[in-house]
């Protein structure tokens, strides 16, 4: 794709979008400059509003000046602009993940408060390129290595992706053309950070054949076998994964026929289905999890918990991942659960735990161990049990999983 075709790209990437304001991501590099510049014009042909926004994540002296930049071409282009700033970081753990996490969370709850129907990010095939690179290096399987996707939703935000045919340079040439500045985030030449490494890689690679464009193919190869096996992990859980109150049984038997790689992906997405966790965990832990259902014993993962028995494998929310989480009944408990009943005051939603499971004569009426039903929400008033509705005690009040999580087979 050359840029010059970025109006059916993006009618394309917008296509099934309800009518209403899109959003652009603009950190004032070449790649993002771009794409503001295309959303204005597609915006000017089509009648339909963009905004821009800036994260500053307050990490470098120049962000400041750079957003103003970003600012200040916004408001010329007529398009809106709003600065988002991060103030998250404490100097622990992994800055670029965190910063990362917090620039969607930024981007998501600006796309809230404007009523954005997507929110637009200037990734290209070079982009694709480098991360299977560091993908490789990480050892990844066939989901890591499988392209880019060019729509997600996060944090209740739909993200898109309309650039990602398109090359960095090509972008470059295109504001050359329209006589537009951009900002050279000194970072892109640090070789610390993993993705200069792979950048510079790639020119090594170069005489073998291998660049982006080659890479992007990989990548799209690997998305079809992902989709495949996902086929058939989908076809296997509407089979033999029986949906229980929140939890999952999996027919053991059934389960240890599958071929390793099929098994894995079933029980990554049990666990993520369950815990709500936006990524899964790492393939050493999910291994040492798969042979402790092989050889008949019980493990946690991933705040979940897994116990053999009945000649299944039952997966639940482990006690200790949710024992001090609690919230209001208007809220969703753990990300997961909406309860609803009776107006009562100064009612909080919290975990059964033990002593709520001594005060629910009937809780083994579930058919659940007593392990899971502790980890079930219930209704609390200070130290007095008022509802425990999947433990047998309703009092009136319900327990529903949230849209996206009552059904299993979906996340597969």
């Amino acid at each position: 794709m050359i840029p010059a075709d970025f109006d059916a790209a993006l009618d394309s990437a917008l296509g099934s979008l309800a009518e209403g304001p899109v959003g652009v991501a603009v950190s004032g590099g070449g790649d993002s400059m771009a794409l503001m510049l295309m959303a204005a014009d597609w915006a000017r042909r089509t009648g339909r509003p963009v905004l821009a926004a800036t994260v500053d994540h307050g990490l470098r002296a120049e962000a400041v000046e750079e957003a103003a930049f970003v600012g200040e071409t916004a408001e010329g282009l007529g398009v809106p602009h709003e600065v988002l700033r991060w103030t998250g970081w404490d100097g622990q753990g992994n800055l670029q993940d965190q910063a990362r996490q917090a620039r969607y969370r930024l981007l998501a709850d600006w796309a809230g408060r404007h009523g954005l129907r997507a929110v637009l990010l200037a990734h290209t095939i070079d982009d694709q390129a480098e991360t299977l690179l560091m993908r490789l290096a990480r050892g990844a399987g066939v989901d890591g290595l499988s392209a880019i996707a060019p729509r997600f939703d996060r944090h209740g935000a739909t993200f898109l992706r309309p650039l990602l045919q398109a090359r960095r340079e090509e972008l470059r040439s295109y504001l050359r053309q329209r006589g537009q500045d951009w900002v050279e985030d000194p970072s892109n030449d640090d070789p610390s950070f993993d993705r200069v490494k792979a950048r510079q890689a790639l020119a090594g690679l170069a005489p073998l054949g291998i660049d982006p464009d080659r890479l992007s193919l990989v990548a799209e190869n690997m998305t079809q076998a992902r989709e495949a096996l996902n086929w058939a992990a989908q076809r296997f859980a509407r089979d033999h994964v029986q949906m229980l109150a929140g939890d999952l049984i999996v027919a053991r038997d059934a389960f240890l026929d599958l071929p390793e790689e099929l098994s894995r992906r079933v029980l990554v997405a049990a666990l993520r289905w369950i815990s709500g966790a936006g990524y899964a965990p790492r393939r050493a832990e999910v291994a040492h999890f798969l042979q402790a259902a092989r050889d008949g014993r019980g493990a946690t993962l991933q705040g979940c918990r897994m116990m053999v028995r009945k000649g299944g494998l039952h997966l639940f929310r482990e006690y200790e991942a949710v024992k001090e989480l609690s919230c209001d009944p208007a809220e969703d408990w753990d990300g997961r659960w909406a309860l609803s009943g009776p107006e009562t005051e100064g009612v909080q939603i919290a975990a059964l735990g033990e002593a709520g499971l001594a005060m629910c004569p009937d809780w083994r009426d579930s058919g659940r161990p007593a392990a899971a039903v502790m980890a079930d929400p219930a209704i609390w008033c200070q130290d007095r049990l008022v509802a425990a509705p999947l433990a047998g005690l309703a009092e009136g009040w319900q327990a529903k999983l949230g849209q996206g999580r009552d059904e299993f087979v979906n996340a597969l």
